[in-house]
């Protein structure tokens, strides 16, 4: 690049031409990083202080070069000001506040200026380059893209994209497969991030969409969206699971995904290794689909809790190691595809739960409301599990159980009111034991028997909460499968959240702890 700019005028031109093309970037850019090598080149010469500029003719390939002073009344600047009598000898007319051109002669480039002018030009390239990399890519996320690869470095695989290159993280990889240098590979363009050293492009084999846009490519219906995915779960490199349904009951979207002989699923699973796929149909209905899901283990019965976002699922005895699959992988796709949490649970465990479930409630109702066990296993019987829900249920709709009238009825709700304020009452003595601060029972949601929680995690002020995040406060824990290989050690519990228990969105304990920081003051009144 030194050459460039010794060269003659039609060289000059040429190398800008030829560097435009090898780089992808327009010549313009190119000529514009040589104006401005020149320009540093010339201020070096002449004075850092002056205010030179440099042009070249892009039809000639000739480089002006010239100072630009301007003309006032008394110079206090003699680099960048000319008075009035001198600037008009050098332009004749030129009156106070003109800025003119003082023609400068073109310079002789030694050996420092010219390698200063090379970086100049190679930084500005390099710039050029890189930003036209980014815009090649930043909307491309989520697309299927063919690379070689170029090296592997610390697991992570690096791959030339031709026009620039990406890298395919460790943790984005399929388990045991080697990619090898000069490999061809196939990878979803994961993200775009700029950066100073340039646009970093994350790619990916081990998401569920990298199999979405397989699908896609190997199945028209997918592509032309009579198909659709509507989800996927992958182990990657070992099993995966995508739900689909079709928009032309005429279609069958399991058959059409599998194709003639299973030769478009098969096109899939080669690219992904050997992949075991299943492909399910899909259903609006929760339950359905978790029986789908779950397949090949075949289910007894289903029991949503929509609150907890927990879905209990009955087999048999000899379907139990099935449906949990090898190391938890098929129960643990299954809730992964449907968004909820699955336990598994056999007919006995089932039957066993549901015994000690009715025993724990008829005596809290026994306990509570002061009614003997026949009464309070009948309201058992009727789906009562809580006094909230005696006590604020229509009087009418208790009145209807067999062996109540409304004068019995009204009775029950009054006790379960008087046990529900007790209960109030004890929360409130115990929350005041452990220092919890009255203002935080002022905030949205929050009950007295969340304060002696709060209290029990050592949180009692409105700065503490507000400390927390959305998931130190609401997050559920995690489901862990009922049955583990023998001998493996128990799994750690996990609490989830703070106030997991208490069944909260994510919306409201958003609002929660913003209405803390507010109430402690972290705002000030125009923030707020």
């Amino acid at each position: 690049m030194a050459t460039a700019i010794s060269a003659n005028k039609a060289e000059l031109l040429a190398i800008a031409d030829a560097v435009a093309r090898e780089k992808l970037i327009d010549k313009a850019i190119v000529i514009e990083a040589m104006e401005d090598a020149i320009q540093r080149a010339a201020k070096a010469r002449y004075g850092a202080e002056n205010d030179i500029r440099a042009k070249i003719d892009t039809t000639a390939g000739d480089v002006r070069l010239w100072r630009v002073v301007e003309v006032v009344e008394e110079v206090d600047n003699y680099f960048t000001q000319v008075s009035v009598s001198e600037a008009q000898k050098l332009q004749p007319g030129a009156v106070l506040g003109d800025y003119i051109v003082d023609p400068l002669p073109n310079i002789e480039f030694g050996r420092i200026a010219a390698q200063a002018a090379k970086q100049v030009i190679f930084q500005k390239v390099r710039d050029a380059e890189r930003e036209r990399q980014y815009e090649e890519f930043k909307d491309r996320a989520g697309e299927i893209i063919v690379g070689t690869v170029k090296s592997v470095e610390f697991g992570h695989v690096v791959v030339n994209l031709g026009r620039a290159e990406g890298v395919i993280r460790r943790d984005q990889q399929i388990p045991r497969e080697v990619l090898r240098k000069d490999d061809r590979v196939r990878a979803l363009i994961l993200k775009v991030v700029r950066e100073n050293r340039g646009p970093q492009i994350f790619l990916s084999r081990a998401h569920p969409d990298f199999m979405k846009k397989l699908f896609a490519q190997e199945v028209p219906e997918i592509y032309d969206g009579i198909i659709e995915i509507k989800a996927a779960a992958r182990d990657p490199g070992s099993r995966a699971k995508i739900g689909v349904i079709s928009r032309d009951s005429s279609i069958d979207p399991v058959g059409a995904c599998v194709g003639m002989k299973g030769s478009r699923v098969q096109a899939v699973v080669q690219e992904l290794q050997g992949e075991k796929i299943d492909i399910i149909p899909w259903s609006p209905d929760n339950a359905t689909f978790v029986v789908n899901a779950l397949q090949p283990a075949q289910v007894a019965r289903v029991m949503i809790d929509e609150e907890e976002e927990r879905i209990e699922v009955v087999v048999p005895d000899d379907q139990l190691s099935l449906a949990i699959g090898r190391r938890g992988q098929n129960v643990r796709l299954a809730s992964q595809l449907t968004g909820k949490a699955i336990d598994i649970l056999t007919e006995a465990d089932a039957s066993e739960k549901r015994q000690r479930e009715f025993v724990q409630n008829s005596e809290m109702f026994q306990q509570e409301l002061d009614v003997d066990e026949t009464l309070a296993q009948l309201l058992v019987a009727e789906g009562f599990s809580s006094l909230e829900e005696v006590a604020y249920v229509e009087v009418e709709e208790l009145a209807t159980i067999e062996g109540l009238d409304e004068e019995i009825a009204s009775e029950l709700q009054n006790r379960a009111t008087e046990a529900l304020e007790r209960r109030e009452a004890a929360n409130r003595e115990e929350r005041r034991a452990l220092g919890v601060d009255d203002a935080i029972g002022e905030l949205p949601y929050i009950t007295e028997a969340i304060m002696v929680t709060l209290g029990k995690a050592g949180i009692k002020t409105l700065d503490d909460l507000g400390d927390l995040s959305t998931d130190e406060l609401i997050e559920k824990p995690r489901a862990e499968p009922r049955r583990r290989k023998e001998g493996a050690p128990a799994p750690k519990p996990d609490k989830g959240g703070v106030l997991a228990a208490y069944g909260l969105s994510t919306e409201q304990g958003q609002e929660i702890i913003m209405a803390a920081r507010q109430a402690a003051g972290w705002f000030a009144d125009e923030e707020a």
